[in-house]
C-alpha cells in the first residue's frame, strides 16, 4: 500500500509537471486583450493622458490665490550720511557777525553744531523683513482661454491614445494572421515532405527487390532533399512570427505559446460581407485629431485677442519689520504692517506684437482648413482602394479554393495511376508540386484578405476597442 501511494504521488507530480510544460493556446481575442493591457506603447499613451491632465490642473491652479512667504536680513556695513544746507539758517540769528559783538549762548550752541561738510549718519545696523504676499486674479481673459485650451489638449491626448490602441490592434491582428500563415505553410510543406519521403521509401524497397533502378532511388532522394530547406525556412518563419506577436503582446521573447485554428477555419460568411463595405470616415483618428487641432487654434486666436484686455487682481501684504543696533541676535523690535489693494494692468503698446500673433494664429487656422480638405480626399481614396482590394481578395480566395480542389483531385488520380504503374514518377511529382502550390496560394489569399480587412478597420477607426478591453478584465477575473 505504501508503494502504491508513492507511485500515485509520483504520477500526480508527473502529470502536473507535464501540464505546466504545455504551451498555452491563445485565440485572437485573447492576444488582443493581453496586448491592450501589457503593451508598453499603450501604457505610454495612458501616461501621456495623465500628464496632460496634470498640466490642465496646473492651469486651473492659477485661478486660486497665490500666497508667497519671504524673509530677508540686511546688515549695514557703512551707514548712509545726510547733509544739510546750513546757509539757509545763516540769517535766522537777527544780529551782526562782527567780532566786537558779544557772543551769546545761542551763538555758542550754533558754533558747536556739525558743519555742512561733516553730515549726519542715518540708519541702524540690523534690518529684518518677514512677510506674506497674496494675489487673487479676478479678471484674467488670457487665463480663461488657457484653461479651455488645456481641456482640448486632454481630448487630443485621449484621441492619440485611441489611435495607439487602434494601431496596436492592427499590428497584433496582422502578426496573428502571419503566425497562422507560417504554421499553415509549414503543414503544407510537411505534407509534401511526407509524400516525397513515402515515394522515396517505396522506390528504395522496389530497388532492393530489383523492381526499380538506382536512378529512380537517387531521383526521389534528391526530391526529398530539395524539400528539407523549405521545411527549415518554414520553421524559421514560424519562430519569427511567434516572436513578433509576443513582443506586441508585451510578453517575454522566450515565452512559448500556440494560436488556435488555421486560416481555413475563418467562416465563409465574412467574405460575403465585403460587398456591404462603405467608406465612413467619421471615426478616423487623423480627422478627429485635425478637428481637435482646429478647435485649439480657434482658442489660440481668442487667447491672443485676450492680450488686449485688462487684468484685475486682488493683492494683499502682511509684513513684520525689526531694526536694531549692535548684535543681530538681540534687541528685536517687531513692527507689523499690512495692506490690501486692487491691481489693474492695462496693456497699451508693445510694438505690434499682439497684432502679429493674432495674424499668425488666424493664418494657421486657415491652413488647417486646407489640410483637412486634403486629408479627407486622401483618406477617402485610400479607403476606396482598400475596399476594392478586399473584394478582389474574396475572388482570389474563391479561385484558390477551386484550384486546391482540382489539384487534390488530380493528385489522387495520379497517385492511383502511379500505384498501378500507369504513370511515371515525374507525373506524380508534378501533381504533388501543383497541390502544394495550390494550398500555399489558398492560404496566402486568405491572409491577404484578413490583412486588408484589418488595415481598412484601422483606416476607418471602427475597431471595437472596448470589447477587447472587457475581455481582458474578464480574463483577469
Amino acid at each position: 500500500m505504501r508503494i502504491q501511494r508513492i507511485c500515485s504521488v509520483l504520477a500526480v507530480v508527473a502529470a502536473c509537471t507535464a501540464a505546466a510544460q504545455e504551451s498555452p493556446v491563445l485565440s485572437l481575442e485573447e492576444c488582443l486583450a493581453i496586448a491592450l493591457s501589457d503593451n508598453p506603447t499603450v501604457k505610454v499613451a495612458d501616461m501621456e493622458v495623465t500628464r496632460t491632465d496634470y498640466s490642465r490642473r496646473e492651469t486651473l491652479g492659477r485661478l486660486f490665490p497665490s500666497i508667497d512667504f519671504s524673509a530677508a536680513y540686511q546688515r549695514t556695513l557703512r551707514k548712509q550720511v545726510a547733509y544739510m544746507n546750513m546757509d539757509a539758517f545763516a540769517g535766522m540769528g537777527g544780529g551782526s557777525n562782527d567780532s566786537e559783538t558779544p557772543t551769546s549762548p545761542a551763538s555758542a550752541s550754533a558754533a558747536s553744531a556739525p558743519s555742512r561738510d561733516t553730515g549726519i549718519k542715518m540708519g541702524l545696523d540690523n534690518m529684518y523683513n518677514v512677510g506674506l504676499q497674496a494675489s487673487l486674479p479676478i479678471v484674467a481673459p488670457q487665463l480663461w482661454q488657457s484653461i479651455k485650451i488645456s481641456d482640448l489638449q486632454i481630448v487630443n491626448a485621449l484621441e492619440q491614445a485611441r489611435a495607439s490602441r487602434l494601431d496596436l490592434i492592427n499590428q497584433v491582428k496582422n502578426a496573428y494572421y502571419g503566425l497562422q500563415l507560417a504554421e499553415d505553410s509549414r503543414r503544407v510543406v510537411q505534407a509534401s515532405y511526407d509524400m516525397a519521403q513515402l515515394t522515396h521509401t517505396t522506390y528504395q524497397k522496389r530497388f532492393e527487390l530489383g523492381d526499380a533502378s538506382e536512378f529512380d532511388v537517387l531521383r526521389t532522394s534528391v526530391a526529398l532533399g530539395n524539400i528539407e530547406p523549405q521545411l527549415i525556412q518554414c520553421d524559421i518563419a514560424v519562430r519569427r512570427a511567434r516572436l513578433g506577436l509576443a513582443v506586441l503582446m508585451g510578453l517575454d521573447a522566450e515565452f512559448e505559446f500556440d494560436v488556435t485554428g488555421t486560416l481555413a477555419d475563418y467562416p465563409e460568411s465574412m467574405y460575403t460581407d465585403a460587398d456591404a463595405l462603405t467608406v465612413d470616415l467619421s471615426s478616423n483618428t487623423s480627422l478627429a485629431q485635425n478637428a481637435i487641432n482646429t478647435q485649439t487654434l480657434e482658442r489660440t486666436v481668442a487667447l491672443n485677442k485676450a492680450a488686449w484686455y485688462p487684468t484685475v487682481a486682488l493683492t494683499g501684504n502682511m509684513n513684520w519689520i525689526s531694526s536694531s543696533n549692535g548684535s543681530p541676535l538681540k534687541n528685536f523690535r517687531w513692527n507689523p504692517y499690512s495692506v490690501v489693494g486692487v491691481a489693474v494692468s492695462m496693456p497699451i503698446f508693445q510694438g505690434g506684437q499682439r497684432h502679429y500673433k493674432i495674424r499668425q494664429a488666424e493664418l494657421q487656422l486657415e491652413e488647417m482648413a486646407y489640410v483637412r480638405e486634403n486629408l479627407t480626399s486622401a483618406l477617402s481614396a485610400q479607403a476606396s482602394v482598400a475596399i476594392d482590394n478586399i473584394r478582389l481578395n474574396v475572388k482570389q480566395i474563391a479561385s484558390s479554393a477551386r484550384s486546391v480542389s482540382q489539384a487534390e483531385r488530380a493528385h489522387s488520380i495520379q497517385q492511383q495511376s502511379f500505384d498501378i504503374g500507369a504513370s511515371s514518377y515525374i507525373d506524380l511529382r508534378d501533381s504533388e508540386l501543383a497541390l502544394t502550390q495550390a494550398r500555399l496560394g489558398y492560404y496566402q489569399a486568405i491572409y491577404n484578405y484578413l490583412v486588408a480587412q484589418s488595415d481598412l478597420q484601422l483606416l476607418l477607426g471602427n475597431a471595437p476597442i472596448d470589447q477587447y478591453t472587457v475581455s481582458s478584465e474578464t480574463q483577469k477575473q
